[in-house]
């Protein structure tokens, strides 16, 4: 079975070998001061698309480190959303554009990874036809399985900087779950958990001016963010990303604490202790990532944040330990 350590290098290698640079994650706390956390892999670059300054490659790809408090009150309802989390990305600054980006994701995901193409859907913004006609006539994916949706428009992180339409690729987990009859990725829920995301290719276009305005980039590109603990559960077959080898020794400890009180609990439990203990292993995780990079807890920002994450981390060890 792959390991987290081995799909990071593996998708790294992908794109090393395709004229990519590798550079290191950048920090959590971002250089732009619009947003509290790094969020996406693309924030250290968006200078270069703007043309300020000249990148290392036109070519790069990384595994950034990311954090948000956004979906706080989906972790461990939800099977793959995290407070503190990781994007596997590859960027095209003024060089290769949606046909590269759209063949490399495919043969990445289905010959390399071996995903079975037969439950990978792709959603496309509603006035990309180009994007549509490479996934249909190149790439061979099935009209009914391509989806034009709204929100399948990217950016900027914050409130100006590069944008513009993006392609995601979804993964069937459950095939045989449908919320309805035209069930179809866009529709999760958490009473429908048939599609995840597990890859958005953006394609950068657009600045975002303070007045609202849209000017030409500079240096257009390729933009993508693959939840690398999304694409390990499709490859390592669990249920849940707390069931992959990044999280489980987390999740195995943490188990053995609640054990202590409760000798006769064992993971995963009803819903609720399920919950109780996904949370802190992933607040936990997060608390470790932020404070390595010099976020301490405080009254306000990113400090704020960082208190709420162990707060509830303690709150739901206590729930854990008293079900």
């Amino acid at each position: 079975m792959m390991t987290g350590d081995q799909l990071r290098q593996t998708f790294l290698d992908f794109f090393q070998a395709r004229g990519h640079k590798v550079m290191p994650s950048s920090s959590l706390i971002p250089s732009d001061t619009s947003t509290l956390f790094t969020i996406a892999g693309m924030q250290q670059f968006v200078p270069y698309w703007r043309g300020e300054g000249t990148p290392p490659s036109r070519r790069i790809t990384t595994g950034q480190k990311c954090a948000r408090a956004d979906d706080i009150d989906r972790i461990g309802v939800s099977p793959v959303h995290h407070s503190f989390y990781e994007m596997l990305g590859n960027f095209s600054i003024g060089d290769y554009f949606k046909r590269e980006a759209i063949h490399w994701a495919w043969e990445l995901f289905t010959e390399t990874l071996g995903m079975d193409r037969d439950r990978l859907w792709v959603s496309v913004h509603p006035e990309d036809d180009e994007a549509s006609e490479i996934w249909r006539k190149e790439v061979g994916v099935p009209a009914e399985r391509i989806v034009r949706l709204d929100d399948n428009w990217w950016g900027p992180v914050g409130e100006t900087g590069p944008n513009g339409p993006d392609s995601e690729i979804h993964y069937e987990v459950h095939p045989d779950r449908p919320c309805g009859p035209n069930c179809k990725p866009g529709d999760e829920s958490e009473v429908c958990s048939r599609f995840i995301e597990l890859w958005n290719l953006v394609f950068p276009q657009f600045d975002k001016q303070p007045d609202g305005s849209q000017a030409p980039l500079a240096n257009r590109g390729i933009d993508t963010g693959a939840g690398f603990e999304r694409v390990l559960m499709v490859v390592q077959g669990t249920p849940s990303d707390f069931e992959t080898d990044v999280f489980r020794p987390s999740v195995d400890y943490l188990t053995q604490i609640v054990q202590e009180v409760r000798p006769t609990y064992r993971y995963p439990g009803t819903d609720d202790e399920r919950r109780a203990v996904q949370v802190m292993a992933d607040h936990v995780r997060a608390v470790t990532f932020l404070i390595a990079d010099g976020v301490m807890p405080s009254n306000d920002g990113r400090g704020y944040t960082l208190r709420r994450f162990l707060r509830r981390a303690v709150m739901f060890g206590s729930i854990a330990r008293s079900l």
